[in-house]
């Protein structure tokens, strides 16, 4: 049972996460002094999201915990935060953020971030068995166990969640039947091991151009897409008034509206008509889910206003908004974390671990291999195992324009998730103790 935290109203717990955000960005604004030398080494977007840890770490706020009623009886309670800023302020983000894209430099990135994105892939699948031979080399009880307590089966939930996402996980449970009153390890194991690596990656970002060097990476085609935006953002720049906020925020959130409108009627659509669809077995499941639809109408919407007379509202800061509604997203996934979890079952954090390195070594060696960016290599991972909610935070941190790139590898994520899960799984259940 988790006790609740300190502060349980989500108002308090969103006027504190927003205070730590300002302090970050008051800070980091600094051009000289202490401030200036450690936001060298730790990028803001990265305390963005360890603040928000640290107290969550703290119980001074918390994702969710456990509560006695007056008769006694235990109810489960969850903050909302994190769901409305993935929910509303995501597309919302999504939308501003593309509506300054030149689609033409976005198809010019070519297919480096593709076999990126699929060499991380290939990384997870891989990395789960490697993990399982190395850690039961020392400890084979670690991930061993028989029939449906099989660790192996467990350890199949997280392959769906790092090369898909929930849906994916939730298939991996309904298909190899974990024990699900020890399935509550795994989930630990899922986001303890994936924000540890989300947080390499945005550390990783501070120090974007020593890797490019060293990875011999050829940059031009993400420099010249930046590039673009920010001269155009130049070119249609203007003091904005309450009117052109006014119109953002419209274009933000009608965006969002349609967005769940039409995610609702899509996936009724395809639950209705696809009974393969209403399978959790099959990867056709992935389209009946809310969430996959949300955030590809969302990113198509931006790409559609990009080219109309809209896109000069770019000039007036509608990326700017968007940048704000991401950092308000990364301090809600930074709540998620709790870093006392890593002590309690260090077995399988170490199995976790072990495979994010797998992970990270292959993804890196195919970048290196192909010359390709950091940056494919950050949104390449974090499409894997973020998915759509975390890989256009890392995308963003690079640059606003380049967040759709980070969504547009994430579907690719959803879609081929169960697959790859499934195929790691059966390597996992050949290598098991």
């Amino acid at each position: 049972m988790h006790n609740p935290p300190f502060f349980t109203d989500d108002t308090i717990v969103f006027g504190l996460l927003m205070l730590l955000i300002g302090i970050v960005f008051y800070t980091s604004s600094k051009e000289t002094g202490f401030w200036k030398n450690f936001y060298t080494v730790i990028p803001a977007l990265l305390m963005c999201y360890l603040l928000p840890a640290i107290f969550s770490s703290l119980h001074i706020i918390s994702p969710e915990w456990t509560e006695l009623n007056k008769t006694g009886e235990v109810i489960e309670k969850k903050s909302q935060v994190y769901f409305v800023s993935s929910r509303y302020l995501l597309p919302a983000a999504l939308v501003l953020m593309t509506l300054s894209i030149d689609l033409k430099a976005l198809l010019n990135l070519g297919p480096k971030a593709l076999i990126v994105f699929i060499a991380g892939t290939v990384g997870i699948i891989l990395g789960g068995p490697i993990a399982i031979l190395i850690v039961s080399i020392f400890s084979p009880e670690t991930v061993g166990g028989n029939d449906f307590d099989a660790v192996w089966r467990g350890l199949s939930t997280i392959a769906g969640s790092w090369i898909g996402g929930g849906a994916n996980q939730a298939a991996m449970l309904e298909i190899f039947k974990y024990n699900q009153e020890k399935y509550g390890a795994m989930v630990l194991v899922d986001i303890v091991v994936a924000n540890i690596g989300m947080a390499a990656l945005l550390y990783g970002i501070g120090k974007k151009e020593t890797i490019n060097k060293w990875l011999k990476a050829d940059n031009s085609s993400i420099q010249e897409l930046q590039d673009k935006v920010s001269n155009y953002q130049e070119s249609v720049k203007r003091n904005p008034t309450l009117s052109d906020y006014m119109v953002i925020l419209a274009i933000a959130f009608t965006s969002v509206g349609l967005s769940h409108w039409g995610s609702q009627v899509a996936a009724d659509f395809f639950k209705n008509t696809f009974e393969s669809v209403n399978d959790p077995k099959s990867f056709a499941s992935t389209f009946g889910g809310t969430f996959f639809w949300m955030i590809t109408i969302a990113t198509a919407l931006g790409i559609i206003l990009s080219n109309t007379k809209l896109k000069t509202y770019e000039g007036a800061g509608a990326s700017k908004i968007g940048s704000i509604f991401i950092y308000i997203l990364v301090a809600s996934i930074g709540m998620k974390m709790d870093l006392r979890s890593v002590l309690d079952n260090p077995g399988l954090i170490l199995v976790g671990i072990i495979w994010m390195i797998i992970h990270f070594i292959i993804i890196f060696a195919v970048a290196k291999l192909i010359k390709a960016p950091y940056f494919f290599i950050a949104v390449g991972s974090q499409a894997n195992v973020g998915g759509a909610a975390s890989a256009p935070v890392v995308a963003s941190a690079f640059h606003p324009s380049l967040a759709s790139v980070g969504v547009l590898l994430a579907i690719f994520g959803y879609i081929a998730g169960t697959y790859g899960a499934i195929m790691c799984t059966f390597l996992m259940e050949k290598v098991s103790p």
